[in-house]
């Protein structure tokens, strides 16, 4: 069993940046590959970011691209976190973000699942970010 436990949402003005971390608990956090989603009201859930399970690669939604980076612990530190970067904030970005972990997502250009909530297994229950224009 997996738990996530999303932190570092809040309340900020446009321009302004913050950093979201995803605490993973269980033994085997470097086998999965982890993803951020957001859900703003009204809205369906949307991609936001992915990292390997081994960090080296990573991918983003469009909207976010330049913008965010996500990141996470080396297994070897046993620290178990997954980081989302978010700067250059706009009142758009105002939503619910999800942390995921996914053990079998598809990379393949054709096939890729990176970007799909069925991808992954496991969910936080989210940290609410705000960004006032």
């Amino acid at each position: 069993q997996v738990q996530l436990v999303e932190s570092g949402g809040g309340l900020v003005e446009a321009g302004e940046s913050l950093r979201l971390t995803c605490e993973v608990s269980g033994r085997t956090y470097s086998t999965y590959a982890m993803g951020w989603f957001r859900q703003a009201p009204g809205k369906e859930r949307e991609f936001v970011a992915h990292i390997t399970w081994s960090g080296d690669n990573s991918y983003y939604g469009d909207s976010v691209k330049g913008r965010f980076t996500i990141s996470r612990d080396d297994a070897k530190t046993a620290k178990n976190k997954v980081y989302l970067q978010m700067n250059s904030l706009k009142p758009e970005d105002t939503a619910v973000y999800y942390c995921a972990a996914g053990s079998a997502v598809q990379y393949q250009p054709a096939y890729s699942t990176y970007s799909f909530e069925r991808a992954y297994d496991y969910w936080g229950r989210g940290t609410q970010v705000t960004v006032s224009s």
